[in-house]
C-alpha cells in the first residue's frame, strides 16, 4: 500500500473552505489511520478484484475474492491466471461473463496488446475510455481503478450508489438526489473530487475504503 496521495492535505484545506459539509466530515475522519486514500498500485489485481466485485455485496465478493487468491496461490498476475482453467476460475464462485472477463484481461496482459503504461499520460477521460474497452470493465470500474489504483484527485464517479447515497444523507436530498446538485457539487470540489469522494464514503462506511 501506498502512503497519502501527495495532494491530500491541500485538498483538504481547499475542501474545507469550500464546501462546510465537507469539513465537518474532514474534521470528523481527522484519525492518520482514516484521512489516507491506499492503492496496492497493482492494476492486474485492481482489475481482477474490480470483475469479482461487480453487482454483489461486498461481503459476497470478499469471499469469492479470497477463494481465486487461494486459486491463484496467493500470486494474482497475469500469467498465473492465463494458467487456470476456465472452471477452476468458475469454481471459485463467479459467473461466466466474470471469468470471460478475467481470462481475457490475462491474456490482453501476457501479449500486451493492454498496456497500462500508457494511462500514466491520459487525461481521466481517455484513461476511463482506455480502460473500458477491457471486457466487463465499464466507467464506473475504470474510476474506481483511476481513483484508487492510480490516485487521481479529480474522480467523481457518479454511477456510484455509495456516493449518491452520501450525498443524499449529507446534504439532506431525496435518493437519488438532482442531478444539478450532483453536478454543482462537482464544480464546487474541483480539482479535487476524489478527496471529496472518499469523506463522503467514509461518512456511510463503518471502515475506510480500500480497493
Amino acid at each position: 500500500m501506498t502512503k497519502v496521495p501527495k495532494y491530500w492535505n491541500k485538498a483538504k484545506i481547499y475542501l474545507s473552505k469550500k464546501d462546510k459539509t465537507i469539513s465537518r466530515l474532514i474534521k470528523l475522519y481527522k484519525s492518520p489511520s482514516e484521512t489516507i486514500l491506499t492503492s496496492r498500485r497493482d492494476i492486474f489485481f485492481s482489475l481482477c478484484k474490480s470483475i469479482i466485485g461487480q453487482q454483489i455485496s461486498v461481503a459476497a465478493a470478499n469471499s469469492v475474492f479470497l477463494k481465486f487468491k487461494i486459486k491463484c496461490k496467493n500470486k494474482i498476475n497475469a500469467k498465473t491466471v492465463s494458467k487456470l482453467t476456465f472452471y477452476q476460475i468458475k469454481r471459485c464462485g463467479l459467473s461466466r461473463q466474470k471469468v470471460l472477463g478475467i481470462k481475457t484481461l490475462a491474456k490482453k496482459f501476457v501479449d500486451k496488446s493492454f498496456n497500462p503504461r500508457l494511462i500514466s499520460n491520459m487525461n481521466d477521460e481517455e484513461a476511463i475510455i482506455y480502460l473500458s474497452s477491457l471486457r466487463q470493465i465499464g466507467r464506473w470500474s475504470a474510476e474506481m481503478i483511476l481513483l484508487f489504483t492510480y490516485n487521481r484527485s479529480n474522480i467523481w464517479p457518479i454511477q456510484d450508489i455509495g456516493l449518491l447515497r452520501a450525498i443524499s444523507k449529507n446534504y439532506k436530498k431525496n435518493y437519488l438526489p438532482p442531478k444539478q446538485f450532483v453536478e454543482l457539487l462537482r464544480r464546487r470540489f474541483s480539482p479535487y473530487c476524489s478527496v471529496a469522494t472518499w469523506y463522503l464514503w467514509r461518512s456511510i462506511e463503518p471502515e475506510p475504503i480500500q480497493y
